[in-house]
């Protein structure tokens, strides 16, 4: 009998110092000093935000980020400084063991930029989204369109983004007072009378169709403008 209880306590005795060395292990692990700050940045975007941006973000209201003891640290709250940032989709913060600080981030893209009073981009949503400081992108500049206008460009902007032909061509898009819209090329003087948007794709079909052939003849020069508002019908006007 008196071994047993020996056996017993020895075993209780063993226990209470496990777990009283995970709770010190622990202890000293809260402690412990964040000793670097990563940020990565996901899928291959121009830098809108920067990476002193985003470690700015990290170490608000905190000092330096590296003096910070992990407890003082609340994961979930630096997320929601991140994400609420214009500049940023998504963020995921997460410690390392060995006390690191890391950040991985998803910019917000741009499809267009519109030239208001104060200028700013459209997204791939079509949400608005400011100037960066950091980085001008190459996206087509929007002319007389407000901000509460926007939805009704957005479809024509996104169709532009997807089709590879118009995104290296398109530079500009004007809309008239008719609420027609008209594309200016890169490399071409003409102007590309859309009209509505209703019916895009075929448009832009017919478009294609027309512009390899003008290629192939090299008559693309000859052109000022070039219609698609009417049905079935590429109408050119010559200089």
């Amino acid at each position: 009998m008196k071994k047993r209880i020996l056996a017993y306590l020895k075993f209780g005795g063993l226990l209470m110092l496990m777990v009283g060395l995970f709770a010190f292990a622990g202890k000293r692990n809260e402690r412990r000093k964040i000793k670097e700050v990563y940020v990565e940045f996901i899928e291959e975007q121009d830098p809108y935000i920067n990476e002193s941006m985003v470690n700015k973000l990290l170490i608000q209201n905190h000092g330096r980020a590296t003096n910070v003891g992990k407890e003082i640290l609340v994961l979930n709250t630096v997320e929601k400084e991140l994400d609420s940032h214009k500049m940023i989709e998504h963020s995921d913060v997460y410690l390392t063991v060995s006390g690191e600080l890391r950040a991985r981030i998803k910019q917000r893209t741009p499809i267009a930029r519109v030239n208001a009073v104060t200028p700013f981009y459209v997204d791939v949503t079509g949400k608005r989204m400011p100037l960066s400081k950091s980085y001008s992108a190459h996206v087509p500049i929007v002319h007389n369109v407000s901000e509460r206008e926007v939805s009704y460009v957005f479809p024509l902007l996104k169709r532009i983004r997807e089709d590879k032909f118009l995104k290296k061509h398109v530079v500009a898009i004007y809309r008239n007072t008719n609420k027609n819209y008209e594309l200016e090329l890169r490399n071409d003087e003409f102007k590309l009378v859309i009209g509505k948007i209703e019916n895009i794709n075929h448009k832009i079909k017919n478009f294609k169709a027309f512009y390899q052939k003008a290629l192939k003849d090299k008559t693309l020069e000859k052109y000022k403008k070039v219609s698609l508002q009417y049905s079935n019908q590429v109408v050119c006007t010559i200089k």
